[in-house]
């Protein structure tokens, strides 16, 4: 590895698992973090994948433009910095008009987001893989009140979701990514003791 090569940190896991938390987190402790989130990557609703039903999928490997983020991180990596629009998961409640983020490239670069692990192109970006892990009632509930109260979505539309796109993507797609991960972190009551130990680590 380069002396001036950002360290790439790829934090990844299943939706309400925690891993955002985790993110936010290590942003706060590390200040010498830059956060690459996979959830500005969405493409537009319209284009997103249907199900049988004719409903718009977001959990799906193709409802990300993973080319683009692929692209932008390699743009960080070399050391220079992005600008994105920022992603709001479709919420007119409040009519949230979406922001121009510019990201600059800092000698940690954190890449998050459920699909983080899938491509092999930004695996190998990677220099150190974190999987957050939590129990099956744990992310639905996290799931559940967050897309229903901070995203203003329908508890039923919530319900649907879970069942039929986010449940059948975790098993097919996000649970078996763990098998690239370097550390498995578990969430069941807190993560403070691991994200302790990465702090540090980082820091250094």
């Amino acid at each position: 590895m380069s002396a001036n090569k950002p360290i790439v940190v790829g934090i990844t896991g299943g939706s309400g698992s925690g891993k955002t938390l985790f993110m936010n987190e290590l942003i706060r402790q590390v200040p010498t973090a830059a956060l690459h989130s996979m959830d500005n990557y969405y493409i537009d609703k319209k284009s997103q994948p249907k199900d049988d039903e004719g409903i718009e999928n977001f959990d799906t490997p193709d409802s990300i433009d993973q080319k683009k983020f692929s692209e932008d991180l390699l743009t960080l990596i070399s050391g220079n910095s992005i600008e994105i629009t920022e992603y709001t998961y479709n919420n007119d409640r409040d009519n949230p008009t979406p922001k121009k983020l510019i990201i600059e490239s800092k000698p940690i670069i954190l890449v998050e987001g459920i699909f983080a692990f899938h491509t092999q192109t930004v695996r190998e970006l990677l220099d150190l893989k974190l999987y957050i892990e939590a129990p099956d009632y744990l992310m639905m509930k996290r799931r559940i009140i967050r897309d229903s109260k901070e995203r203003g979505y329908d508890l039923d539309d919530v319900l649907y979701r879970y069942e039929h796109h986010v449940t059948p993507a975790y098993k097919k797609y996000i649970e078996p990514s763990k098998d690239y991960a370097d550390l498995i972190i578990p969430n069941h009551d807190s993560f403070e003791n691991a994200l302790k130990v990465i702090t540090a680590f980082l820091n250094q």
